[in-house]
């Protein structure tokens, strides 16, 4: 979104929440920002400024409002959907990959130099790759003093603070208090170590049957699973393993994790909320979406349906190749096979499977040996780091991958919002059960239309048949 004061000014006074965690109202007199939608009385438009992110407005010394917490709205959907390098740094850095490798790791698997990319996310979202880093490292830790017991020691390594005095200037710095003043705010319940209880804002509103039905019917027993309104699934973090239970509620989705290495806390945010595709703009998609009078029905009836993501981007490739020209069910029989442990095999590990483990043609086994061997030699990425359109094409270039398996992967594992299956089956008999064309040429030209929405589009028409 460009800033435009008119608009930004627009959207604060009507205290809009569907701009929150696209920009930030700095108010100059108080030396405060908050959320666009911040229940406080509105400033004079003289003492205000419109910043693009909490990290923007914290480098220039704002302090976080403590009654809307701006530091924790949804993510701006401009990252979320973009695939240029900003909004793959983006990714990256919710992903803590600047706590565990440093700005020089992001700038390596971005591939441009330090300079240059922390002239670039300046330019556009107002601080650097290191202040964007200890924007993060200090909502975390607010998480967790907030909802644990944890020592605040404990807390500040596990917020990925390199030490306690760090970490106290920090939290004093942005939210105007001392890590202890924080803690009295809250009364922790008892609960087990490791478990850490968070709240995963969205933009609504959230069609959240559709993620779940979608999610339970492809579970792999073992590795995850729907439960009534409810799903839980094992998750492979940086530093351990972990759990995840995900609820969704009235205006957020409740997380439940189970953490290892309380280190992995944002990681593990980070990749629930791609999951549930929790950073999208359901109105900008519907209102595209709803132009169609042949989608515009379920529109209406069914409003703010997501794509569901990925927590891993090498799992949904694998599930895509076994999937090919196989039933859900099928799929999901055949990949129970290949998990024997309490998470989705790594490609290292998926090349040290023994060939029976692989209940398939022998053509589909080479395939994801070869998938596996491309991911584990670091030749392809499948977490968004990448370009979306090279790393299709690489995906492509795998024998046995043809344009049905590298648009799925593309659509679940890098968040490719305009992804399309006109030769899948289950987008044919859902554009035939609307009325549309039902054959891949006729219903490509159609979707068109739907650009630049077209995964959504994809999911709506698997649902309406």
């Amino acid at each position: 979104m460009e800033l435009d004061f008119d608009t930004c000014r627009r959207a604060a006074t009507s205290r809009d929440a569907r701009f929150d965690g696209v920009f930030v109202t700095a108010v100059k007199s108080t030396r405060i920002y908050c959320r666009p939608s911040c229940p406080a009385i509105v400033p004079k438009a003289e003492n205000v400024r419109f910043l693009p992110t909490a990290a923007a407005a914290q480098r220039e010394g704002f302090r976080a409002c403590l009654r809307c917490r701006p530091d924790a709205a949804p993510g701006s959907p401009a990252w979320d959907v973009r695939g240029d390098v900003v909004g793959r740094a983006m990714r990256l850095i919710a992903d803590g990959v600047v706590d565990r490798g440093g700005v020089p790791g992001l700038a390596g698997r971005l591939g441009y130099t330090e300079r240059h990319l922390h002239r670039m996310l300046t330019s556009e979202v107002g601080a650097g790759p290191l202040a964007l880093a200890r924007a993060q490292r200090a909502q975390t830790a607010r998480v967790l003093i907030e909802t644990t017991r944890l020592g605040l020691a404990e807390i500040a390594f596990a917020a990925g603070f390199g030490s306690v005095r760090q970490f106290n200037d920090t939290i004093r710095e942005i939210y105007g208090r001392t890590p202890s003043d924080l803690r009295v705010r809250r009364t922790q319940p008892e609960q087990d170590p490791g478990v850490v209880s968070v709240r995963l804002p969205f933009r609504a509103p959230l069609h959240a049957e559709a993620l779940l039905s979608f999610l339970g019917d492809r579970a792999i027993d073992g590795i995850d699973g729907r439960e009534g309104d409810s799903y839980q699934r094992n998750l492979r973090l940086p530093h351990g393993a972990g759990t995840v239970v995900l609820r969704p509620g009235d205006g957020h989705v409740a997380a439940t994790l189970r953490l290892a290495d309380l280190r992995d806390l944002a990681p593990a945010v980070a990749r629930c909320r791609r999951l549930f595709d929790l950073d999208a703009d359901p109105a900008a998609v519907d209102a595209v979406l709803g132009e169609d009078t042949f989608l515009a029905p379920m529109v209406l009836k069914e409003a703010g349906v997501r794509v569901p993501r990925a927590t891993d981007g090498f799992e949904i490739a694998v599930r895509a190749v076994v999937g090919q020209q196989i039933s859900v069910a099928a799929a999901r029989s055949v990949l129970r096979k290949l998990v024997t442990g309490a998470t989705f095999p790594t490609a290292e590990e998926l090349l040290e499977l023994p060939d029976e483990a692989f209940a398939m043609p022998v053509a589909r086994r080479r395939t994801l040996r070869a998938l596996a061997s491309a991911v584990a030699s670091g030749e392809l990425y499948l977490d968004g780091s990448g370009d979306r359109d090279e790393t299709t094409d690489r995906l492509k270039e795998v024998p046995g991958i043809g344009d049905w398996t590298a648009q799925y992967t593309a659509m679940r594992a890098l968040g490719d919002p305009d992804a399309f299956l006109p030769t899948d089956l289950g987008v044919l008999r859902g554009a035939r059960a609307l009325g549309l064309p039902d054959d891949p040429r006729s219903l490509a030209a159609h979707a068109e239309r739907w650009r630049p929405w077209r995964s959504y589009a994809v999911i709506r028409l698997w649902r309406s048949f």
